[in-house]
């Protein structure tokens, strides 16, 4: 199926993902990988389960470019598991800051696996807000209780304090 002019994040939890486009990529995202596609001026792709046994397990994010028109691209990248251990690691930016995806948007996202009891922080600039998606476990923002599969649309916030009241992995979206 066709897209155009949209940036497509796509993170694998668990199974696998399989993906042909007409770039001429063809990749398969296994759990813990993350890829882009900037859609731009128009690309033709296929996803599906490469397994008739296990079931995938994905979000996809799609975003609107800051401009139409720019020349469609991918990038695939697994980031290492410690860097995502109790801290919020940034997957994906308009910079590809600290190794991050490059997204065409004025946005962030961010990943990170939080043991029980930890707490992460996040300062929102002002003017900005955020998007918080649990994608497992249990957790309390701003001392707001949250479980697998909540997500919570955030403005009007100086500080995100994500506290886990059990092992969680989220993604956290910094947003203009």
């Amino acid at each position: 199926h066709p897209h155009h002019d949209m940036e497509i994040v796509t993170y694998v939890l668990d199974g696998a993902l399989e993906h042909k486009d007409s770039m001429g990529y063809g990749e398969v995202l296994r759990p813990g990988e993350f890829q882009r596609i900037s859609a731009g001026t128009g690309i033709t792709h296929s996803e599906f389960n490469p397994s008739e046994s296990e079931p995938t397990h994905l979000y996809q994010i799609w975003l609107l470019p800051q401009s139409k028109g720019i020349e469609p691209s991918y990038e695939q990248k697994r980031f290492d598991d410690s860097g995502l251990s109790n801290a919020l690691r940034l997957v994906a930016s308009p910079d590809a800051e600290n190794g991050s995806l490059t997204i065409h948007q004025d946005a962030r996202i961010y990943l990170s696996r939080l043991d029980s009891g930890v707490e992460v922080s996040h300062q929102i600039d002002a003017g900005r807000h955020a998007w918080l998606q649990v994608l497992r476990g249990s957790l309390e923002l701003n001392g707001v209780p949250f479980q697998t599969a909540d997500g919570a649309a955030i403005s009007d916030e100086e500080l995100l304090k994500i506290r886990a009241t059990a092992d969680a992995e989220i993604m956290l979206f910094d947003l203009p």
